[in-house]
């Protein structure tokens, strides 16, 4: 008699058993998943269980992961912010029918929570989309409104297909993106990437709680201002906004690719795709495309012009704030109007075509107006300063109103019927907008009498214009100030010995102190000089027309008889090789510090390649050419061997190779060809050099007879690039800019020139810490050195190396 419910109650937990092994997407009451159990989606695409990420210290998570893919790419994590420690985890369906998450000691560490749950009659399945549902048991439905509960209604740091990224107006309910903490800890991080809906919604990245770092803009009604909005062959998307939902979604169109939308650690949205059969991910595209997709790039009243160089520029009207901010490419500060507006003299508006409409900070929206009524209502408002439909569909409808400053704008030039808007303006800078273009219309028909009055008319016409912000025209000449013999030889006590501050391969640099009581570093030209007139010439002419921070400003000059000098700003604190190099004082350069002169060096080099009048090839950019001023910021000096290129021209060859061995990259060491990846190279071995405390060429090691860039690549191979740091930095150096010196390092020494990056990007890429970064490839020249070159570099030296041919050279 004993013994038969027994048998019935073994034959229960066997059928549970069963049915648990044979329906492995479903999870039923009285069942459980523990370590080493796990569902798979019905079609194999997903997998639900335990994980534990590399380097997190046994750290238990229950998560789902494409199934079968490796490495293991895990798309939602449900108890993120209180993992497993215990090394036991149990996933069942408790008594009032939710989903619960036990650890060893009976403690709840993650539930579902939901309030419609139905007592002890619910099943969990996992769906081959990657959907964990709550549904009730008695229901064969698989549709959204079935489910109890769903896990794609709490996303962690993955937007999978048929997921919404929004909201249900109905219930609140707001669906976003939250990043993980770093690549080992998936509890929620800095970033997020959510639809906000304050006005008109428009999709935005979040640091914190307070900081935008993107938006895609305001939807149009057809897609969002500030982006291209494009489906493909492989996913179609869509945007819902009525009066209960408001959502982004997007679809598979192929079943032969598994794509995802990801926001990563670092704040940088991507989208992936993997081709069936394969196991490794391509980026199809990253959402902050440029820089001028970083939120207010060009501040306040600034337009971003991602094919212009510079990229910012102010708004017709508008001039910048700080003009000697703008000069050295800070753009934050923005842009303040050239004349004040005037509400009751005959305000109007220019119109701005194919733009990101500024963000929504005070705005106003009547969705019934037309355009014009539009125009009307923000003319009747002295505050108003900007307006646009609201809706591009059929030529557009509603009234978008603007007030005080114009946040976030950027242009598009290759869009048509785009998203415009109409700038307000007063009567004066009206009239002045129309005379240029009636000038520019007589200039054009007058084409047909002389190309001469063309160009002529169209000059003044842009001096004019530019001679009101306080620019300097291209044509006008900088005049350089010449000093006599006399004067200099005051200055530096007649040249003396003790006035020495340092020497190159053009000749000795003496500090010097004028009458006025300025102080001044002279380069004097030795007449035995390897380094001739010509150099003394090239110098002359591209360093008095460059003018940037992160750039020696060059005084004058003085020629008289057989001497030849320049005249620089006196940089007290010498070089950079001074400070790096010297065991002693290289513990004055705290890591902050360091990387403020990375940041420094990369912003005056973007300056020579991209935006001076010049495009300039340094040719010699090393630590003992980078001066540092009263305040340890960095300038680059000595462009006696630069060359400037055209705008159109890319790559130059000479049969004169002149630098320096370690700096130099390949293709110019051994073929003479040199372009700006030339000089990113070196920019490259600088910032090893920067992190180190090490010289490239002088670089010795035990183990190895690599160069330091060498050493570098073992070392980031090895995944302990940490341990390249100048010992002294142990105390003071941020782990995350380190790194990323490093690796933005290794990609500027890669072998091939084109797969070196350019200063935009490095700048870029430096100065963004949500910048997703390529992985290096092998740098150039990472061949061992013999034991006996080795031992032989160890010495020190702060000279220009031996040049290996001799050739006329010409200023450019």
């Amino acid at each position: 008699m004993d013994i038969f419910p027994f048998i019935i109650f073994y034959s229960l937990i066997s059928f549970s058993v069963l049915e648990f092994s044979t329906a492995a997407d479903t999870l039923t009451p009285y069942q459980s998943i523990t370590i080493g159990e796990s569902l798979v989606s019905s079609g194999q695409s997903f997998e639900l269980g335990f994980f534990s990420p590399s380097g997190s210290k046994n750290l238990l998570f229950l998560g789902i992961w494409y199934y079968k893919i490796s490495p293991q790419t895990v798309v939602w994590v449900a108890n993120r912010e209180n993992p497993i420690t215990d090394s036991y985890g149990n996933l069942t369906i408790s008594n009032d029918g939710n989903l619960v998450l036990f650890n060893a000691t009976k403690d709840v560490n993650w539930s579902s929570n939901s309030s419609t749950t139905v007592q002890s009659s619910s099943v969990a399945q996992l769906l081959n989309s990657g959907n964990l549902v709550l549904k009730k048991k008695s229901t064969d439905a698989d549709t959204e409104s079935s489910y109890i509960w769903q896990s794609f209604d709490f996303p962690s740091d993955t937007l999978l297909p048929g997921m919404k990224l929004g909201w249900n107006l109905k219930t609140g309910l707001n669906r976003y993106l939250t990043s993980w903490r770093d690549a080992t800890d998936p509890s929620p991080g800095d970033f997020t990437y959510g639809v906000e809906i304050t006005g008109i919604p428009q999709v935005v990245l979040w640091k914190g709680s307070s900081e935008k770092m993107f938006r895609s803009g305001p939807w149009n009604g057809v897609r969002f201002s500030g982006t291209g909005w494009r489906s493909s062959t492989v996913f179609k998307h869509s945007f819902i906004f009525n009066a209960d939902e408001v959502y982004y979604i997007y679809e598979s169109s192929n079943d032969s690719y598994f794509t995802r939308l990801t926001l990563n650690q670092t704040g940088i949205v991507q989208r992936f795709i993997l081709n069936e059969g394969s196991s490794e991910w391509a980026i199809m595209y990253t959402v902050q495309n440029d820089p001028c997709d970083g939120y207010g790039h060009c501040g306040a009243n600034g337009i971003c012009r991602i094919n212009n160089r510079p990229i910012c520029e102010c708004l017709e009207g508008f001039i910048p704030k700080s003009q000697e901010e703008w000069d050295q490419l800070d753009w934050s500060s923005g842009c303040v109007r050239r004349t004040s507006l005037d509400c009751h003299n005959g305000d109007g508006f220019l119109k701005l075509k194919n733009v990101k409409l500024p963000d929504l900070l005070e705005f106003w929206l009547k969705e019934s107006l037309n355009l014009k009524e539009c125009k009307a209502e923000c003319l009747k408002n002295c505050s108003c300063t900007a307006y646009a439909n609201s809706d591009i569909r059929g030529g557009g409808s509603g009234c978008l109103m603007w007030f005080d400053n114009l946040v976030d704008i950027r242009e598009f030039s290759d869009r048509n019927g785009d998203q415009d808007i109409y700038i307000r303006m007063p009567a004066s800078e009206l009239k002045h907008n129309q005379k240029e273009k009636t000038l520019v219309l007589i200039v054009v028909v007058s084409t047909v009498s002389g190309v001469v009055v063309l160009s002529l008319l169209t000059w003044c016409i842009i001096k004019t214009r530019r001679k009101k912000i306080g620019m300097k025209t291209k044509n006008e000449d900088i005049e350089l100030p010449f000093f006599d013999l006399a004067t200099i030889a005051n200055a530096t006590k007649n040249f003396s010995s003790t006035n020495m501050i340092g020497e190159g391969g053009f000749g000795p640099v003496y500090k010097g102190i004028l009458t006025s009581g300025q102080e001044i570093a002279v380069k004097r030209l030795l007449n035995n000089s390897g380094q001739g007139v010509q150099e003394f010439k090239n110098e002359v002419i591209l360093i008095s027309r460059l003018q940037h921070r992160n750039l020696v400003r060059l005084l004058g000059s003085c020629i008289e008889g057989e001497e030849r000098m320049l005249v620089y700003e006196y940089m007290r604190n010498k070089s950079l090789d001074y400070f790096i190099f010297d065991k002693n004082r290289r513990l004055e350069l705290a890591w902050e510090k360091r990387f403020e002169i990375c940041i420094g060096i990369s912003r005056g080099l973007l300056y020579l390649h991209q935006d001076s009048r010049l495009r300039i090839i340094h040719r010699d950019l090393k630590a003992s050419n980078i001066l540092l001023d009263d305040e340890l910021s960095p300038k680059i000096s000595d462009f006696g061997i630069a060359r400037s290129f055209g705008r159109d021209e890319i790559e130059a060859k000479t049969k004169r190779v002149i630098g320096t061995y370690g700096y130099m990259s390949p293709e110019y060491a051994i073929d003479g060809k040199f372009s700006v990846k030339s000089d990113v190279f070196s920019l490259g071995v600088l910032l090893l050099e920067i992190v180190s405390g090490k010289r490239n060429r002088r670089f010795h090691h035990p183990d190895h007879y690599h160069s330091l860039l060498g050493h570098a690549w073992l070392l980031w191979n090895e995944q302990k690039a940490l341990e390249l740091v100048d010992t002294c930095l142990e105390n003071s150096y941020i782990e995350s800019q380190v790194l990323r010196c490093i690796q933005v390092g290794l990609l500027c020494v890669q072998k091939l020139p084109k797969d070196r990056p350019t200063m935009s990007s490095i700048v870029f890429m430096l100065g963004n810490e949500g910048v997703a970064l390529l992985q290096p490839k092998q740098p150039g020249f990472f061949v061992e050195r013999s034991s006996i070159d080795a031992e032989t570099s160890t010495g020190e030296s702060c000279h220009t190396e031996n040049e290996l041919t001799v050739t006329t050279m010409e200023a450019r």
